[in-house]
């Protein structure tokens, strides 16, 4: 299984709920991280550069073939971005097809109409190991999304944790990015209070 696999298992339990943006931008950094792992990848300061054959996960093998392999190559921000669109609803279709995950009436995570439990799985333990050992990838990600989280704490200890400086890059522009989307819903929400208000003067 992947880091992407895990984290999204390990989101649907987090006491807070997670949005789907920014669980797709985190799972987009989390693929980023294990093809950087395998050496599929190389970070070169905000770039991100092609490498070797990818393993064989079928999300990681698509977002290897989507990697820019020429100059200019593309920027750890503009992949997140690029790579992230709907990604999180990408991985619910798979785990729901390979029987990983059941609907639950009061589930956390909620896509739509539907919310959603992971089911007693290996790879669902293997996660939850993971996440109860605070392995540093794994947390410092789920810090990223924003959760108040216990085992997350505030993100700080979670990235000073990490041994390998280009995952330590990638970890912070995912943060950026979260915040980023954030920054953009809270400019909408004031404009479409605005426009509401305008409508209801008299």
């Amino acid at each position: 299984m992947t880091t992407a696999h895990d984290l999204f298992i390990i989101a649907l339990d987090l006491e807070q709920p997670v949005g789907q943006g920014d669980l797709s931008l985190a799972l987009a950094g989390a693929e980023l991280i294990d093809l950087i792992g395998a050496g599929a990848v190389a970070v070169d300061g905000d770039q991100i550069l092609p490498g070797g054959l990818p393993p064989g996960d079928r999300f990681l093998g698509e977002a290897a073939a989507g990697l820019t392999r020429q100059a200019p190559h593309e920027r750890i921000e503009d992949w997140l971005w690029r790579r992230g669109r709907d990604l999180s609803a990408a991985y619910q279709a798979a785990l729901e097809e390979s029987g990983e995950l059941k609907p639950h009436r009061s589930g956390r995570l909620s896509f739509g109409s539907k919310t959603l439990e992971p089911v007693d799985t290996p790879a669902r333990d293997r996660a939850a190991e993971r996440w109860a050992d605070k392995e540093p990838i794994l947390t410092a990600l789920v810090a990223a999304l924003g959760t108040d989280d216990e085992a997350s704490g505030d993100g700080s200890d979670n990235e000073s944790g990490l041994d390998d400086e280009s995952v330590t890059i990638v970890v912070a522009a995912v943060h950026d990015a979260v915040m980023e989307l954030e920054a953009v819903r809270q400019r909408r929400a004031i404009e479409n209070a605005a426009f509401a208000n305008v409508w209801r003067a008299p």
